[in-house]
């Protein structure tokens, strides 16, 4: 402890970058942050963003392998496991396989509005308005507008074990993640964001057994019927209407042969 971002950026050979803007509270805004990234990294075209409190393993590596051979616009998102970390991290040998135990045993998956980690093509996003790093809704934002754009919107959380080690808020100023939320600062970002919000269920695709796939599960479709209901009303009313007809026939047919005790011929 107590090294400061230059002495932890010293030792995997990053580098630390200066001049990011901050907002009147001296909050680290995230479109100077992203500003600075893609002036920075010029010869890549896959940029990613992670939080500081997440550590990753190599299923984000494969999961971003997967993602680089797409020859469209995409983003690539997931859900987090928040853990307890009260030790160091041993680094040795079977380190993430005794990480993933310990998730396994204590962790809790976390709210699929919380998004960690972006992968994303260079040039995905215009302008970013000025949303304080580190509070709400700027996250939601950034999905829900590659969604506006046409981006394909991947959801890596059965793909990729992002840990989340659980910390204090004390550190910024706020008694806990409560008053985060309650903050003037996220009062603004939520202001900023003008309802446009997302979340991993929003995602049109996802990465399952090693493919990016349209996901099939309970949560993406439902997610999926909603936003069809509600960019055609009239046509999901036509067609909710005609399926109630349909299962209200059926029950009535079903009754029906029950009532008249009509029975299938055994052969």
């Amino acid at each position: 402890g107590g090294k400061g971002s230059e002495g932890v950026a010293d030792e995997p050979g990053l580098e630390v970058v200066e001049g990011v803007e901050r907002n009147a509270y001296g909050t680290p805004l995230v479109c100077s942050l992203f500003k600075k990234a893609w002036e920075r990294s010029c010869d890549g075209d896959i940029l990613v963003y992670v939080n500081a409190d997440i550590i990753l393993m190599q299923d984000f590596m494969e999961a971003v392998g997967l993602c680089c051979e797409l020859k469209r616009p995409f983003v690539m998102v997931g859900r987090r496991w928040d853990l307890d970390v009260d030790e160091e991290l041993d680094f040795s040998d079977g380190w993430a396989d005794r990480l993933r135990e310990e998730v396994k045993a204590r962790g809790v998956l976390h709210a699929p509005s919380g998004l960690d980690y972006f992968v994303f093509r260079r040039g995905l996003w215009g302008e970013i308005p000025p949303f304080a790093l580190g509070r709400p809704s700027w996250d939601n934002w950034l999905l829900a507008e590659a969604g506006r754009l046409g981006a394909m919107r991947i959801d890596a959380s059965k793909a990729v074990m992002a840990v989340h080690q659980n910390h204090s808020y004390r550190t910024i100023g706020f008694a806990d993640a409560k008053a985060v939320h309650e903050s003037e600062e996220a009062v603004i970002n939520r202001q900023l964001a003008r309802g446009m919000s997302a979340d991993t269920f929003d995602c049109e695709w996802a990465i399952v057994y090693g493919r990016v796939r349209v996901p099939l599960d309970k949560d993406h479709m439902d997610r999926c019927m909603e936003r069809f209901a509600a960019v055609h009303p009239v046509l999901f009313e036509a067609l909710f209407f005609w399926k109630a007809r349909m299962l209200v026939a059926l029950i009535w047919s079903l009754s029906l042969i029950s009532w008249s005790g009509w029975r299938p011929k055994r052969t």
